[in-house]
């Protein structure tokens, strides 16, 4: 195994990694946007109001692209598994 077939594999895992990652990531900040937003228009200063939303959306975002996520990271484990007899001889 060479040090630029580690590199590569590196690569490809964080950028998996970035990519599952990335929508979730995005919706909560839009939404912690939103509340903000909302709390300092209303002067509502309750800690807790934007965990709720939060959460909710990051859920229904994980119902949406659930499917999507789970074959990218069926994909790359496959081509992980399928590569290890190069890797490893």
């Amino acid at each position: 195994m060479t040090p630029e077939s580690v590199m590569t594999l590196a690569h490809q895992a964080m950028m998996i990694a970035l990519l599952l990652a990335a929508p979730l990531l995005l919706v909560a900040l839009v939404v912690g946007l939103v509340v903000s937003l909302f709390q300092a228009a209303t002067q509502i200063n309750e800690t807790t109001l934007s965990f709720i939303p939060k959460l909710l959306a990051v859920a229904v975002t994980l119902v949406i692209a659930g499917p999507w996520m789970m074959t990218m990271m069926l994909d790359y484990l496959r081509h992980i598994l399928t590569s290890v007899p190069q890797i490893a001889g």
